[in-house]
């Protein structure tokens, strides 16, 4: 990769940054929203960087720039002694090889400002945060994860007095575990998530959320597994209000996380799908 497209390549990469944590809210399938800040920061040192590299070494439409000093030198036409660009001569390698820059190729015969050629694959995931942002982790994840422990409670707060009583996954599956007052028993809930299908066609499906400590990479699955409606299609947004799915003794580890669904809406995906939070009522 010659250093001038290394330089498109910088300038490239700074505006993808930018354009996903500065212009829009794309980062947050990729990040939690702390770090919007650093990625913005980021993206300006990759643009600084990729603009000094042009007008040092590289475009022509850069103003300065060592490109354009070269056309100019070579309209200038022919020096004193009859070469073309007077202001440039002939520069003899160590080794007796004519019109070779000992700069640039040190004596072994090739370029040493040339990058190696797998940088060029950088360029595909810097077009597909410009284009077309690929989306947040979905059901294709969480079916290949375990679930996640949700954190020990050591009081829990009553529930709203009126149903439906909204609740995020991890402070449904809490309750279900770990509530040994039975706060969940006859109450009907509302929560949301994303679907993921079940691995037996027509069976429970999953109400899922992914959660993170830092990135996706590190993304966890919080699932509870619904009865008594159709699965919609997998990765569709949904709230699901319902009642406990009888199943173990509540409170203990051994109960079902499950409910039994009333009804199931489609919702808009939020623009944070890594926050396990608690829906509007």
């Amino acid at each position: 990769m010659r250093r001038d497209v290394q330089a498109v390549l910088l300038l490239l990469s700074g505006s993808a940054v930018l354009h996903v944590s500065l212009l829009s809210e794309l980062f947050l399938r990729y990040v939690k929203e702390g770090l919007r800040p650093f990625l913005v920061v980021s993206g300006v040192v990759l643009l600084v960087l990729g603009v000094a590299s042009a007008v040092r070494d590289g475009l022509p439409f850069m103003p300065g720039s060592r490109a354009r000093d070269d056309a100019g030198a070579e309209a200038a036409g022919p020096g004193p002694d009859g070469g073309g660009g007077g202001a440039y001569e002939s520069v003899t390698a160590p080794h007796g090889s004519p019109g070779k820059d000992p700069d640039n190729d040190h004596g072994h015969g090739h370029d040493h400002h040339a990058g190696p050629r797998v940088a060029w694959v950088l360029f595909l995931p810097v077009l597909a945060l410009l284009l077309h942002a690929p989306p947040a982790l979905g059901s294709y994840t969480a079916g290949r994860e375990t679930d996640a422990a949700v954190a020990e409670v050591s009081e829990f707060d009553p529930l709203p007095a009126r149903d439906p009583a909204p609740l995020a996954l991890s402070g449904f599956i809490a309750r279900v575990q770990q509530d040994r007052d039975g706060s969940l028993r006859g109450r009907t809930v509302l929560m949301t998530g994303f679907v993921t299908p079940a691995k037996d066609p027509g069976g429970p499906w999953f109400l899922t959320r992914l959660v993170v400590s830092c990135c996706a990479a590190d993304a966890q699955t919080l699932r509870v597994r619904v009865h008594g409606a159709p699965a919609p299609p997998a990765d569709t947004w949904v709230t699901v209000t319902g009642t406990w799915h009888g199943g173990g003794r509540l409170g203990t580890a051994n109960a079902s996380v499950a409910v039994d669904a009333r009804s199931v809406k489609r919702v808009p995906q939020p623009a944070g799908p890594y926050q396990d939070t608690t829906p509007l009522p």
